[in-house]
């Protein structure tokens, strides 16, 4: 009563701040604080005071209109004709509506308002829009990747943060420039986990995307070294009980750095002493897949990483820390 003329947004805020609840770039969680608000008045747990304004109501819409003089003008060319191609991170800027408009104007999925973490990119060639690309949360289960990775249900849980899925990749289609996609991918790939890091505070490792099996080949995706690791069951990224149907999509995932997987081998010793020594006072060996050198992991002769032995490798870490500090 004392506060409810503020109404729920500051009762939140001030809850995420009374308990210290923030991102790892330090905002409040004040959104995920609203909807515990919610859920325990849902319950009859706590009376919250009524709503300020209107909430959105389903199915609601952000307004998504290009600019009154955005022009389609269309270009012909190869890449080595441009002077320059600019890669602009729009997330949390005036340009990021404008990011949202020609997605919902131009590509064939549309645009829905999206929640978590998101980054945002526009990108120009001299000065003209060529196309966008977005990144968000990982997909919550895809069987593909998770057999590739090796994780188990806990440990994907606790780490699924850490995976970055592309989920809108558009070029306009009055543009035509051979290799182009291939060309921002790259781009975007090797600079996205300082973007991540920078606006986020968070460290990201994996890079995925779904292409879609009857539109899309994937070439642009492979030209980037993505790596295709197999395909959808037809479920949907977020489905839990089988009940989506939906086109089946090839998936791909990148690494963003080589420093990353650089990164676990130099402290790879010392963890992997760590592994062995759990083993032995249990009376077991190291299982081979966790004892793999960096050679084994990589392809020496192709320069090419095999992320599969590294993800068994950091799995098993993870899984045996764990168990010490429970014990």
């Amino acid at each position: 009563e004392q506060f409810g003329h503020h109404g729920r947004t500051y009762i939140s805020k001030e809850l995420c701040r009374l308990w210290d609840w923030r991102l790892p770039n330090g905002q409040l969680r004040d959104i995920t604080g609203r909807d515990l608000l919610r859920r325990l008045e849902r319950r009859g747990l706590i009376q919250l005071p009524p709503p300020l304004r209107a909430a959105r109501k389903p199915g609601y819409k952000n307004k998504t209109i290009l600019p009154e003089d955005f022009t389609s003008t269309p270009v012909a060319q190869s890449l080595q004709h441009f002077s320059s191609i600019d890669i602009e991170m729009v997330r949390g800027s005036s340009n990021e509506s404008f990011y949202n408009a020609l997605i919902a104007s131009y590509h064939y999925l549309g645009y829905h308002q999206g929640t978590g973490e998101q980054l945002k990119y526009i990108i120009r060639g001299d000065g003209i829009v060529l196309g966008c690309i977005g990144f968000g949360g990982a997909a919550f289960k895809s069987a593909a990747r998770d057999v590739h990775i090796g994780w188990s249900q806990a440990a994907r849980e606790r780490h699924l943060v850490k995976v970055v899925n592309n989920n809108r990749f558009l070029i306009l289609p009055w543009i035509r420039v051979p290799h182009l996609a291939s060309h921002i991918l790259g781009r975007i790939s090797r600079r996205i986990r300082d973007d991540w890091q920078a606006y986020y505070s968070r460290d990201i490792v994996l890079l995925e995307t779904f292409v879609e099996q009857v539109r899309f080949k994937g070439t642009c995706y492979k030209a980037a070294n993505w790596r295709y690791i197999g395909e959808t069951t037809g479920r949907g990224r977020n489905d839990r009980y089988s009940q989506n149907k939906v086109p089946i999509k090839d998936i791909y995932i990148f690494t963003p750095s080589i420093a990353v997987i650089k990164r676990y081998y130099r402290e790879r010793d010392e963890r992997q002493d760590r592994v062995r020594r759990m083993y032995n006072k249990a009376g077991r060996d190291l299982p081979s897949s966790g004892s793999a050198s960096a050679g084994q992991c990589t392809n020496s002769s192709s320069g090419t990483s095999d992320n599969r032995g590294l993800f068994r490798f950091i799995h098993i870490v993870i899984k045996k820390t764990g168990e010490e500090q429970q014990r």
